[in-house]
């Protein structure tokens, strides 16, 4: 018998999922959890395109 997923919380979902890796369900169930990209925060990159530090985003 399978877990309520809707009654977990994301910590216990995440724990099942490691648990039980072929519950394609629970792993999708999961994956719509996480943050929307408009919510999500993006950093910015530690180096440029050619590999050098930038110095500003190293701290």
């Amino acid at each position: 018998m399978k877990p309520n997923f809707a009654e977990m919380s994301t910590k216990e979902l995440r724990a099942y999922v490691l648990a039980n890796r072929e519950d394609i369900e629970a792993l999708e169930i999961l994956f719509n959890r996480r943050t929307s990209d408009s919510e999500a925060i993006i950093y910015p990159s530690m180096f440029t395109e050619d590999g050098k530090p930038i110095e500003q985003n190293n701290r």
